[in-house]
């Protein structure tokens, strides 16, 4: 919280198996204000990524929040999914009923921007996706950045890649996007899989959340059970049964700053076709180099490079807060 009232949030997903764990997270905790959610195609088509996020607020008991249909494919690629990590359904092909709640009658575009100027307070956005959405509504109405606090995005990576040996799947699948994200002239926090997968919950926990007779945290214990911990590791494979919380580290992190490391660091995307497209390049070098001494020095955006997380803080954090 900030002066002792909740930070007001928007989430901007592609709710599969993580997305879903950072909203349960989000809508239970108390220092945060979940003022919309708006959904992109990514790890599923866009109209299963509706369906999802409202069967989620309706399994956590969620009050009403606006969700909106957003993007249906990224700005030059052609959509690609992550069905074959998230299900058929997006979401571990769990069986879960389908909602009674509908989405609200704009798009995705239209209830950021009127959700963010609305605001009393500058809004935190939180993509956990592709961000297609946020570049529309930055490219459409820029007047938003002056009542946007920070951007605190999962997505990239300073080490390696998963989508590509050097790109993280959100940046990889829309990039054009990441680039203008990037751009945006607000405080930017990138939750990268530097630390992304390394926030894992034991498998006791998961198991007692399993147990649980609230439907929001045996959700969360489903979920978890169905994203291994570790990437080599299949979802029914009994030896398995920690699970990574993913996107709902980005999410812990605005609850919980300190518990994320960030580095100060110049990023760009790489655009061009080939073998590095999707790829973040994350300066980390402590002097120019000879690029810069010889053609003068690029102007980068600087970000706050998440490099290193407390894990049991999170984790600690992430389970007080679905078993509230």
């Amino acid at each position: 919280m900030t002066d002792g009232q909740p930070i007001p949030v928007i989430i901007d997903c592609d709710t599969g198996v993580d997305d879903a764990l950072a909203l349960l997270f989000a809508v239970r905790h108390p220092a945060l204000d979940v003022r919309a959610i708006t959904c992109v195609a990514g790890n599923t088509d866009v109209d299963g990524v509706v369906r999802n996020t409202l069967t989620v607020l309706e399994q956590a008991g969620a009050p009403p929040i606006p969700v909106a249909r957003g993007a249906e494919r990224p700005l030059i690629e052609a959509p690609r999914s992550a069905q074959h990590v998230h299900g058929r359904d997006g979401m571990g092909d769990l069986g879960l009923p389908e909602p009674s709640r509908g989405p609200a009658d704009v798009d995705a575009v239209t209830l950021l921007r009127r959700e963010i100027l609305a605001s009393p307070r500058p809004v935190t956005l939180v993509p956990t996706a592709p961000l297609t959405n946020i570049a529309l509504l930055l490219r459409t109405h820029p007047e938003v950045v002056r009542n946007i606090e920070r951007i605190v995005f999962m997505g990239g990576a300073a080490a390696v890649g998963n989508a590509t040996p050097v790109a993280e799947f959100n940046v990889w699948h829309d990039p054009e996007a990441a680039a203008i994200l990037l751009t945006a002239g607000v405080p930017i926090t990138m939750y990268g899989l530097d630390v992304f997968s390394r926030v894992v919950v034991p498998g006791a926990d998961v198991r007692r959340l399993r147990a649980s007779g609230e439907p929001g945290a045996r959700l969360a214990g489903e979920l978890l059970s169905y994203r291994p911990a570790h990437p080599d590791s299949r979802p029914d494979d009994p030896a398995e049964t920690s699970g990574g919380l993913g996107d709902a580290g980005a999410v812990c992190a605005v609850a919980d700053p300190e518990g994320l490391t960030t580095h100060r660091l110049p990023v760009d995307v790489s655009l061009a076709p080939g073998p590095t497209r999707g790829m973040t390049i994350v300066d980390r070098r402590p002097r120019p180099g000879e690029s810069e001494l010889h053609e003068g020095t690029r102007e980068q955006p600087l970000v706050d490079v998440g490099l290193d997380v407390d894990v049991e803080r999170y984790v600690k954090l992430y389970l007080a807060t679905v078993e509230m």
